[in-house]
């Protein structure tokens, strides 16, 4: 039998495929490659999970603002009485049709899917930016306000 000298092994007796063999960065690439894949990977996982989260934040979301005007429909609604006492019956009646508007409101928002949602603010955002615009520059004003007087209470 003839000795082998293993110095002389080819690239391919090695395992190595036969482009690895003619490009030495070619073995650093595929790992690259692998890395790449490897993040892609993970990043479309987690990209699932947090839109997932977000889902289950926007309709717990949408479930608490429909109970909020559940119970504001309910105060104005109470309230009515007090206002047919002290200013008419006209009045009551404003409070009463408030209430119903506000309610009508919450049964539309329990109606619809978060997506629907988002798609008709996007829409409404198409055709009114000034009327977006402002209204989120109020929003904010409003929520700074919040913010603020909830800071100045704690040093207080």
């Amino acid at each position: 039998m003839a000795d082998t000298d293993f110095t002389t092994v080819s690239a391919t007796d090695a395992g190595a495929t036969t482009t690895d063999a003619a490009d030495p960065a070619a073995a650093p690439a595929s790992t690259t490659e692998q890395a790449k894949q490897t993040v892609k990977d993970y990043s479309s996982k987690y990209g699932a999970q947090a839109t997932d989260r977000i889902r289950t934040f926007a309709d717990t979301g949408k479930e608490r603002a429909v109970g909020g005007l559940d119970q504001l429909s309910q105060l104005i609604n109470d309230a009515a009485g007090q206002v047919d006492d002290k200013l008419g019956a006209q009045y009551g009646d404003y409070a009463r049709t408030a209430a119903g508007t506000v309610s009508g409101f919450a049964e539309q928002l329990k109606a619809k899917d978060v997506e629907e949602l988002l798609e008709e603010a996007r829409e409404f955002v198409r055709k009114s930016p000034g009327v977006a615009v402002g209204v989120a520059a109020a929003l904010g004003f409003a929520l700074a306000r919040l913010v603020q007087s909830g800071i100045d209470s704690n040093k207080a």
